[in-house]
């Protein structure tokens, strides 16, 4: 059970150490260059098309959602009168 045990354990060291590596390229120089840019655009749309899409998704989202939770306070302070 032991000689198992460690033979496995080997098994996984040797594994996790002999695994390739992947190399990404660092874009956060990139990035900086891009949020610290001077346009006067916000920080939160300076992503591009897909930044203002999520912007406006989540604007429709909050606003949809104000207005439902306001139409059921509505409902439930003023009920139904019952016949």
């Amino acid at each position: 059970m032991l000689r198992n045990l460690l033979a496995l354990r080997q098994i996984a060291q040797r594994t996790i150490s002999t695994t390739s590596r992947r190399h990404f390229e660092n874009k956060v120089p990139e990035k900086q260059k891009l949020f610290q840019e001077d346009n006067g655009i916000p920080v939160h749309l300076k992503g591009g098309a897909f930044d203002a899409l999520l912007y406006r998704a989540t604007m429709a989202l909050t606003l949809g959602g104000t207005a439902y939770a306001i139409y059921l306070l509505a409902m439930a302070a003023f009920p139904k009168k019952q016949n």
